[in-house]
């Protein structure tokens, strides 16, 4: 019987060799690929996301610099800077608490993107990590966390925004399931879902029961339609979160005065209340810090705004220290990531109301707890804040980074109808702090 090699020409042996060779790498890709995606695995299972509204100024906060002269026009930071927890990082002298804790957290120093002049489109590229597309909604940080990681506890939302509603928060492609509870203060609840004090309780359970009917009848007809179905889960969690245990959570009372008074002001408050949402098994909490303009503009210190930034600064530092030493003390700290977002940055130039203008290219984000590995600051940036000089981070990677955080795959590709889209625009985690 003839061997089949010996009429294995030259060429024909090589072929198959290559292909077999690329069938090996391709199989050392997949388990590389397994390898990293392991690495950057997370293990937190909450995320409290607070907005500073309006640009918050990185040199006069998280990245401070020479001291400049709003008057004489000298560029600079506005105040002083002061030593932290983490030797050779410094911060605002308006940030003294912060300081203290800053071996929590990583302020990342060198995030860029391209949006300059416009509020509404920096907000929405800062929530979705992409720029406003005229042919797809985008799904915000907080409806991609609510999908991925899905609900913890029956009768308790996923994401909850406390502050006014925007479309840079909203579900986008991902539908009304993944949407948020919004919230205008921290004592009523959600409005609109306790029972009015003027209805008896068994009037109140018969229109649900009325309800309840008309619901089933209506849905059943409409199967297809999606909207209408994801309208009517939507609904029935309403029903959920109106019943006493979940209103329970706006019951600050509950809480020492010592504790609601270390938190602070208005602001405070709310990330009181988000620590209490994610006691009670919310997966997002986004808390806005730009209601009540203590300054006059808000985070956006054009001219006369930049005069009591202080008394923002200072409020920031209340809220954001206690809410990290609060988790702290009720072992949630790994299990919650604190991110801290702003639309963009501000130059350290002065404008003629000795305000500042708005600035994309270099600014300070941050993160604090959620198991990583934290290493006060990263990123390096120039002598005015204004370029990157060493480990730039682009928005997306500041995205994947929080995903990742959370044991999301920041490479995933969800589905807007039949179009692929990943999670995020091809973002990294930032490796260190995932060592």
């Amino acid at each position: 019987m003839s061997n089949p090699l010996n009429n294995l020409s030259r060429r024909t042996f090589l072929k198959s060799s290559a292909i077999a060779s690329i069938a090996g790498l391709g199989g050392l890709s997949r388990g590389v690929g397994a390898a990293l995606k392991n690495r950057f695995q997370g293990k937190a299972e909450h995320c409290i996301f607070l907005w500073l509204g309006g640009g918050a100024a990185q040199m006069d906060t998280f990245d401070p610099k020479k001291k400049g002269d709003a008057k004489a026009k000298k560029a600079g930071s506005y105040y002083d800077a002061i030593d932290t927890a983490v030797p050779g990082v410094q911060v605002c002298e308006h940030l003294p608490r912060v300081a203290r804790v800053l071996d929590r957290i990583t302020l990342c120093r060198t995030i860029s993107h391209d949006v300059i002049d416009e509020h509404a489109a920096a907000a929405y590229q800062v929530h979705t990590g992409r720029p406003v597309s005229g042919t797809i909604q985008y799904p915000s940080l907080g409806s991609i966390v609510a999908h991925e990681k899905g609900q913890l506890e029956k009768g308790t939302p996923k994401y909850v925004v406390i502050g006014y509603p925007s479309i840079s928060r909203n579900p986008g492609f991902l539908g009304a399931k993944d949407g948020f509870l919004y919230l205008l203060d921290v004592e009523s609840g959600p409005a609109g879902l306790a029972r009015p004090a003027n209805v008896v309780s068994s009037r109140w359970k018969r229109r649900e029961e009325l309800l309840g009917v008309l619901r089933k009848g209506y849905v059943s007809r409409n199967r297809e339609d999606r909207r209408i179905q994801d309208y009517d889960s939507t609904l029935q969690d309403s029903l959920e979160l109106a019943g006493p245990k979940f209103m329970s959570t706006f019951e600050l009372t509950g809480e020492s005065a010592d504790l609601r008074e270390s938190y602070g002001g208005e602001f405070g408050q709310r990330c009181l209340l988000a620590r209490r949402l994610v006691e009670r098994g919310v997966r997002f909490v986004e808390v806005s810090h730009n209601l009540n303009f203590l300054n006059g503009t808000g985070w956006d210190t054009h001219n006369q705004g930049q005069l009591n930034q202080h008394l923002l600064i200072k409020e920031l530092d209340d809220a954001l220290s206690t809410l990290i030493t609060d988790l702290e003390s009720n072992k949630l700290l790994d299990k919650t990531l604190i991110a801290v977002g702003t639309e963009f940055g501000r130059p350290a130039g002065f404008d003629g109301g000795g305000g500042r203008g708005h600035h994309s290219k270099c600014f300070s984000l941050l993160l604090a707890g959620g198991g990583l590995k934290h290493q006060g600051a990263y990123g390096v940036s120039d002598d005015l804040a204004q370029k990157s000089v060493e480990n730039i981070v682009p928005l997306r990677d500041f995205h994947a980074t929080i995903h990742a955080a959370l044991g999301i795959d920041p490479s995933k590709e969800l589905h807007a109808g039949d179009r692929p889209v990943p999670i995020t625009d091809g973002g990294k985690p930032i490796e260190s702090l995932f060592a």
